[in-house]
């Protein structure tokens, strides 16, 4: 994977302008690879909107050493030696309730695919993407997308139609309250939280509720989850 330098300096500055008055974005990576995950810290750190708070090369190390950090994205390898990056999710859950999970693997099958998104990821791309690609998925995640590829997306959304069609209606959508189902209605339209936050006329920290609460309700663990059981109510 080659790791070309931002374009140019004003570029990154327009990248910047962006998010002005934001904080950088709190990135980790956890990658065994030892070549991949050094190039990919050191790319990572050219930008000034990231703040690479660690990487680590195994998921025990990872899952000791990251909820204190409060890293906002993390950027997993699934296949990683001992506990794999599945897991390391399913553990991480818990202890950084607010963190973004970025599935990076070599692997397209559905099984791992899926797994990975029960298991709490909001994104999964291949490791063939560019550097150029990871980078906008972190920023694209943060900023409330479901970075993944059209083919990956499509299988995802065909998986849960399938299931939801095998399965009774989604009952847990009646338990969500009028503002509630407003704001799950505008993630399914694929508005951005900040976009979502400005049209309902709420700051970011009761868009981060509305998202806890909502996925509390429909017992979920990304948007993916809750956008698709929305489609099939």
């Amino acid at each position: 994977m080659r790791f070309p330098p931002p374009k140019s300096k004003e570029h990154t500055n327009r990248q910047m302008s962006a998010r002005t008055g934001a904080a950088r974005i709190k990135v980790a990576i956890v990658e065994d690879d030892d070549e991949l995950r050094a190039n990919l810290s050191e790319y990572v750190g050219r930008f000034p909107d990231f703040k690479l708070v660690a990487a680590f090369a195994d998921g025990e190390a990872a899952v000791a050493g990251l909820p204190p950090l409060k890293p906002e994205v993390v950027v997993m390898d699934i296949n990683l030696p001992g506990m794999d990056g599945i897991e390391c999710v399913e553990h991480l859950r818990d202890s950084l309730p607010q963190a973004l999970f970025m599935m990076l693997t070599v692997y397209e099958d559905n099984d791992r695919l899926f797994r990975s998104l029960l298991a709490g990821a909001s994104g999964y791309l291949l490791k063939r993407a560019s550097p150029a690609e990871i980078v906008g998925a972190i920023r694209d995640l943060q900023a409330g997308g479901s970075p993944m590829t059209p083919q990956i997306a499509r299988r995802v959304v065909q998986h849960y139609q399938q299931t939801q069609t095998r399965t009774q209606p989604v009952e847990e959508l009646g338990e969500l309250s009028p503002h509630q189902r407003a704001f799950l209605e505008q993630l399914a339209k694929g508005y951005r939280y900040k976009e979502i936050a400005d049209n309902l006329g709420i700051g970011m920290d009761g868009v981060r509720t509305y998202v806890r609460r909502i996925y509390e309700k429909l017992h979920v663990h990304s948007r993916t989850e809750a956008v698709v059981k929305y489609l099939g109510h």
